[in-house]
């Protein structure tokens, strides 16, 4: 069983962040410490979208580039079918529950990472989310703040 840290946008945003601050520093070290460890930290598609998008908007052309060598460096989940599904399943049973996670209209990328999770998960993998927003996705996955995740 491989043991996955699937990284939400947060810690994917802070890691790529051009300005290359102390926390960006600190998030890099800890992803670097965690493959020297065996785990597989992986770049979820839905979260590249979500800090990608933000990049464009912003005009960041620097922090794109960024993003794009961490593609390259780190192992990358691409949406599926079989993702979407479960997204869509995992989202009506929240909402059905009282526990949204996000507002009715929204495309609700939280559901659509833990469903990539725990799709994972059924393949057999040890999965923990690595996030800066505990509380939507503890709902579905194993979920932590990146920080603490050791």
């Amino acid at each position: 069983m491989k043991q996955v840290i699937l990284l939400d946008a947060g810690p994917l945003g802070l890691a790529t962040n051009p300005k290359a601050g102390r926390d960006t520093f600190v998030c890099n070290q800890w992803i670097r410490t965690n493959l020297r460890l065996g785990k597989q930290v992986m770049i979820s598609e839905i979260a590249d979208y979500e800090v990608r998008r933000e990049l464009w908007r912003a005009g960041k052309k620097r922090g794109l580039a960024q993003l794009d060598q961490f593609k390259l460096e780190l192992d990358y989940l691409p949406l599926s079918t079989a993702t979407m599904l479960l997204a869509a399943e995992l989202w009506a049973k929240a909402r059905s529950q009282g526990r949204p996670a996000a507002s009715d209209q929204a495309l609700d990328a939280d559901v659509i990472l833990a469903a990539q999770a725990k799709l994972l998960e059924i393949a057999g993998h040890q999965v923990t989310v690595a996030t800066t927003n505990v509380k939507h996705l503890e709902l579905f996955v194993d979920a932590h703040l990146w920080s603490d995740i050791r």
